[in-house]
C-alpha cells in the first residue's frame, strides 16, 4: 500500500523542485499523508550537504504549518475528518487515552512524540480535539520538529552516505537517545 508513494516520494528527492516538493510533503504529513519527510529528507541532504540547514528548515516550517492543519481538524472536524484520518492509522485508541496526558503534560507530550517517528498527525489532531492553547502548540511543535530535522540532517551532513543507512535504520534510536540527552540536559539545569 505505502510502496507507490513512498516510490513517488524517491522521485521527487531528486526532482529540479525538490525543496518545495519536501516541503509540500512535510506540510500534509503534519496532518494525513502516511509517510514521513525523512524519505525525502534523507536522500536530499546526502546528495547536497553544503544545504542540509536550509533543507531541515524547509521540513521544519512546513511541517509546523501543517501541524496547523491538523489541530484545526481536530478542532472543527474531529467526529467526521479527524477519526478517519486517525482510523486509518488505526490511532483511536490512542487517541482517547491521550486526554489526561494532554492536560497534565501537554507542551513535554507535543515535544516528545513531535521528534519522535510516531505519526505527527496523531499529536496535531489530538491537540486540535482538546482544545490545547495554540501558543503552547506552536513553541512545542517548533521544538519537536525543528530538533527532529536538524538532528537528522546534521548526522547526514557530518557522517554522510555511512550514515544514511543507521539513521534509516534506528531513526527510532536517533530520536530517543537525543531526547534523553534533552531531558536530562534539562533536569540537570533545573536541579543545579
Amino acid at each position: 500500500m505505502l510502496k507507490r508513494p513512498y516510490n513517488w516520494m524517491m522521485e521527487k528527492a531528486g526532482h529540479e523542485h525538490a525543496l518545495w516538493w519536501l516541503a509540500a510533503i512535510s506540510f500534509i504529513e503534519s496532518s494525513f499523508f502516511p509517510i514521513p519527510p525523512d524519505i525525502m529528507l534523507i536522500p536530499m541532504v546526502i546528495a547536497a550537504p553544503s544545504r542540509w540547514w536550509r533543507i531541515a528548515l524547509a521540513c521544519t516550517v512546513a511541517s509546523v504549518v501543517g501541524g496547523y492543519l491538523g489541530y484545526a481538524i481536530g478542532y472543527f472536524a474531529m467526529d467526521s475528518i479527524g477519526m478517519t484520518i486517525l482510523g486509518a492509522f488505526h490511532l483511536q485508541d490512542k487517541f482517547l487515552a491521550l486526554k489526561p496526558i494532554i492536560d497534565e503534560w501537554g507542551v513535554w507530550f507535543i515535544i516528545v512524540k513531535g521528534m519522535t517517528p510516531i505519526p505527527y498527525k496523531l499529536v496535531t489532531i489530538t491537540a486540535g480535539a482538546f482544545d490545547f492553547d495554540l501558543v503552547k502548540f506552536t513553541f512545542a511543535s517548533i521544538i519537536a520538529r525543528g530538533m527532529r530535522f536538524f538532528v537528522v540532517a546534521a548526522l547526514l551532513w557530518k557522517f554522510g552516505p555511512p550514515i544514511r543507512d543507521f539513521v534509516e535504520k534506528r531513526l527510532t534510536l536517533v530520536t530517543t537517545a537525543f531526547l534523553v540527552l534533552l531531558v536530562g540536559g534539562v533536569l540537570a539545569v533545573k536541579l543545579l
